[in-house]
């Protein structure tokens, strides 16, 4: 059985909430609908959330992190999300780039690239993607050739979130073209290091206040220590990660459902049709109530599969893509309700659900597809690894 318990948040974890709510209320709200118009990153959220250890909660107490557990870092990303999409992923790709080197990492690469994150002093992203290789990783053909102490990186990575902005980046490249997924390394490259370039920011959908860019490594020469694990465990390790980190994108659609509920729900009681508040007709109680339900079932899905993460279990494969697919799907679905419930309001910028609902469809594509999820989920299923709960 689980040590997180899926009825009811630990004092502690309520806490959390509490606290990581109060710092997005004052600090990240107000900048929210300014940070989807501009595209612009949301700094001002940055630094919030830094000061306030929230930036990277998920860094273990040894490399100067709040050390939070997998349920507490995912109810961090959903209060961030729950105002700011675009904000919720500086934690959750902080999460997603350092944790490679969490599960694969030296010690030395551990104390080098740990501490800064966590300090607020950096920022980490993943570079897995490439404009041939998406839901097909193992496509990938950036290469990575050793070069006696060093090794010399040429490729392209696509759909970079944070690039550019983010100081540190987790890019995995052949090392054995030979060998496909089992010939795949992984390696620390710095914002900085020479032949490291960025294309144009794309022009996305939502979440536009997280910068997502082309990586482009042109003749990168690194030393071997950055190479994240032994040579050609890139790709497992890079599995093993997003195994942990579908869990937070879960979290991020549990938040901007919750978001688009609250204010689905006070606009219903506020909102007056026919001489009473439109919460008062039955068929827009009826909607609301379906909207809380799937809202409540994602986030009980997410926070099971995050006692899953935080334990590493044996079936946390099938409970990350369950709880991403599931959660997702509930996103999309209860943001159009949301948007349905304001009318012709819910239609335009002046009100944040049109914003949520385009922030919302994210969660079904990144950190692999919800088609790709279900492929994950059954073949877990077909394998027998999965709980009896």
């Amino acid at each position: 059985m689980s040590d997180f318990p899926m009825y009811g948040l630990s004092e502690e974890h309520q806490a959390i909430r509490e606290a990581v709510r109060a710092v997005c209320e004052a600090k990240v709200a107000p900048h929210a609908a300014e940070v989807d118009e501009s595209g612009e990153f949301p700094q001002a959220s940055y630094d919030a959330l830094a000061a306030a250890d929230f930036a990277a909660p998920h860094i273990a107490e040894e490399f100067g992190g709040a050390g939070a557990d997998a349920l507490a870092t995912c109810i961090v990303i959903e209060e961030v999300a729950r105002v700011c999409a675009s904000s919720s992923l500086i934690p959750g790709v902080n999460k997603l780039g350092t944790m490679p080197i969490i599960l694969a990492g030296s010690d030395d690469l551990k104390k080098r690239y740990l501490a800064p994150v966590a300090a607020g002093t950096g920022m980490f992203s993943y570079c897995l993607s490439e404009p041939e290789a998406g839901s097909d990783a193992a496509a990938m053909k950036t290469r990575a050739v050793r070069d006696g102490d060093d090794y010399v990186l040429n490729g392209v990575k696509r759909w970079i979130t944070n690039a550019g902005v983010s100081d540190f980046y987790t890019v995995f490249a052949v090392t054995d073209p030979e060998r496909k997924a089992a010939g795949i390394s992984a390696f620390v490259v710095e914002k900085g290091d020479e032949g490291v370039s960025f294309g144009a920011p794309e022009k996305k959908l939502g979440i536009k206040g997280s910068p997502t860019r082309e990586v482009y490594l042109d003749n990168v020469r690194i030393p071997a220590d950055r190479m994240i694990g032994a040579e050609h465990t890139g790709f497992q390790t890079a599995m093993r990660t997003l195994d942990h980190t579908r869990v937070t994108i879960a979290a991020q659609a549990v938040g901007i459902a919750q978001g688009a509920l609250d204010y689905a729900l006070g606009y219903a009681q506020e909102r007056r049709q026919f001489g009473k508040p439109i919460a008062d007709f039955q068929g827009l109680q009826f909607m609301l109530a379906d909207m809380g339900m799937k809202v409540e079932a994602a986030r009980q899905l997410t926070y099971a599969a995050a006692g899953r993460s935080e334990r590493n279990d044996k079936d946390l494969t099938f409970f990350g893509a369950a709880a991403k697919c599931f959660a997702s799907d509930t996103a999309m679905q209860v943001t159009v309700d949301a948007v349905q419930v304001l009318g012709g309001y819910g239609y335009t910028r002046d009100y944040p659900a049109e914003r949520m609902l385009r922030d919302a469809k994210i969660t079904q594509i990144y950190e692999g597809t919800n088609q790709v999820q279900r492929i994950v989920m059954a073949r877990q299923l077909l394998s027998g690894i999965q709980s009896q709960l």
